[in-house]
């Protein structure tokens, strides 16, 4: 979005010294003489997606803030509850934002205190409809009953009074289409509403045509801004909203139900599946979520607020060439193309955007073509005749603080690795549930001491008793996903355990399983347990399903 977007200025508008408030912006949209669009929204996360849009201000819809409540729209949700909703939305974007007030939450005393409370949350504007208290949703039921007329006028006054800024925007809803009080009534309420101090009339109608829409907005001939919304009569185009004069067009609720369609299609089909594996590349990833709701900016304020404590660092072993028939002829696994980037580069992205920068990669194979910027290399030119345990071993002097050991052809999700870094213990590896059940080849078996017991909110610890090539059936627990974490002390015991094996002269055909167990059976090493979201890239087959992996 725009820097003009951002602060309410329209296209063509010169910019001024000073920054335009929200309730200015606001103003502009209803008052300009072009058509404005106001796009509905119900929650902070709901409104940060209408600015991504492109939109300019919102409307916050009362049928969908109850809904979203899992109230109906009668005023169940006390105007105090929605004040609390609207904080949030206002919070979460530098959009105006319209308010639907319903009837004002009563009589002009409500009236006046839901606008001082609006004012002070920085909401721009309310509107407020000509009906009784508790009001019912417009297009529930037949001739509904409307408000005295002055009884309203009272009302918008008494809205106008209150308001603590001048540019504050009250717009008063005229109900008598809908209640089929006729086109004169409505013209008679909506004169005398705008009499009363309203800054702009919404005419609302039920119709599946905009005809009588385009009768008032003739009849009224622009005495006031004229609000729509064409929730019935969607198929009318657009460009004759314009012709006719219309000031602002509100999309009232397709946020919200566009939501539950996609909520029902997903919750029925993980329901039928028992799994996620159909889902999962077609709703928003988590990455995503953490970018709407600003990730990013509290992650630089801890940076700048909390005291520093040293990084994490990361061993990646990387030093074999991997089976994949000619792709593997000149360049090891770990750098074979995944949609534009090299599986490392992958990994190592992954690491960085969990706060691991200080990345040490252990090559072997072709190791002139295992190149990247901002890691550093060391190698094992003994690859071909030795394990990972000796890999490792070639990168003891990087094992020093907290650190990070991963295979170099493991693709993971970055809630795993945050996982890894905010557990408690000194050791602990990721294990794959879906291991019970392994896959045909040569894989990291898991034995523990405690099973998944299948509830993520069960955090009884598990600890390793055995890594292996070959786990009894019936001591299986899971497979490692070739991700472990080791705090300082932790490192400090896998220090201690690499120099043991080499002075027995085990270090040099052994592998990592081997090294973690040998920890485990010294010091405590903790299983987490996921299921899925990762991927060892072994066959051609790994590698067209990393090529999806996101």
């Amino acid at each position: 979005m725009s820097d003009a977007s951002l602060s309410g200025l329209r296209p063509g508008d010169t910019p001024s010294s000073s920054p335009v408030t929200r309730f200015a912006a606001l103003r502009r949209e209803i008052a300009s003489p072009s058509l404005s669009f106001l796009m509905e929204a119900h929650d902070g996360l709901s409104a940060k997606i209408v600015q991504e849009a492109g939109f300019r201000g919102i409307w916050a819809s009362g049928l969908t803030t109850s809904a979203s409540l899992g109230l109906r729209d009668s005023n169940e949700a006390s105007w105090t509850q929605v004040l609390d909703v609207l904080e949030y939305m206002a919070d979460a974007t530098t959009l105006p934002i319209l308010v639907d007030g319903d009837t004002g939450h009563g009589n002009f005393n409500n009236v006046r205190r839901f606008v001082r409370k609006l004012c002070e949350r920085g909401i721009a504007g309310v509107c407020i409809e000509d009906k009784l208290f508790p009001k019912t949703n417009s297009f529930i039921g037949e001739a509904q009953p409307l408000a005295d007329v002055d009884e309203f006028c009272g009302r918008i006054k008494a809205g106008k009074d209150s308001q603590t800024d001048d540019d504050f925007t009250l717009v008063a809803r005229v109900e008598a289409l809908i209640s089929g009080q006729g086109m004169e009534e409505a013209l008679r309420r909506a004169e005398a509403y705008h009499r009363a101090g309203a800054d702009a009339i919404l005419i609302h109608s039920k119709k599946a045509d905009a005809d009588e829409i385009f009768t008032f907005a003739e009849r009224w001939a622009g005495r006031a801004p004229l609000v729509i919304v064409p929730t019935m009569y969607y198929a009318t185009p657009t460009e004759l909203f314009r012709q006719a004069g219309i000031s602002t067009i509100i999309w009232a609720n397709h946020l919200l139900r566009a939501s539950i369609t996609a909520m029902r299609e997903t919750a029925a089909r993980i329901h039928e599946d028992q799994s996620l594996v159909r889902v999962e590349g077609s709703v928003a990833t988590v990455k995503d979520i953490f970018r709407l709701v600003g990730n990013a900016e509290l992650e630089e304020a801890e940076r700048r607020y909390l005291p520093a404590r040293p990084a994490p660092g990361a061993i990646v072993l990387a030093a074999s060439g991997g089976e994949m028939g000619g792709l593997t002829l000149d360049q090891p696994k770990c750098m074979l193309d995944i949609r534009g980037q090299s599986l490392l580069q992958r990994l190592v992205g992954t690491l960085r955007e969990s706060g691991v920068r200080d990345v040490t990669v252990v090559r072997g194979y072709r190791k002139e073509t295992v190149s990247l910027q901002g890691i550093r290399t060391l190698d094992n030119d003994r690859h071909a005749e030795t394990g990972e345990a000796w890999s490792l071993a070639c990168a003891r002097e990087a094992i020093r603080g907290e650190t990070i050991i991963a295979y170099g052809d493991v693709l993971f999700r970055r809630y795993i690795l945050d996982s890894l870094l905010t557990s408690s213990a000194d050791v602990v590896v990721a294990v794959d549930t879906l291991g019970a059940q392994p896959r045909p080849g040569k894989r990291d078996l898991v034995a523990a001491d405690r099973r998944f017991s299948g509830d993520y909110l069960d955090d009884r610890p598990a600890h390793l008793r055995l890594m292996a090539h070959e786990v009894a059936p019936g001591e299986l627990c899971g497979e490692w996903m070739g991700l472990a974490r080791f705090t300082a002390r932790g490192a400090e015991w896998l220090r201690e355990e690499i120099a043991a094996m080499e002075m027995e002269g085990l270090l040099e055909g052994a592998d990592l399983p081997a090294l973690l167990t040998r920890i485990a059976t010294k010091h405590p090493v903790r299983v987490k347990y996921f299921t899925g979201h990762w991927l060892d890239v072994d066959t051609l087959t790994d590698l067209a399903e990393a090529r999806n992996f996101t």
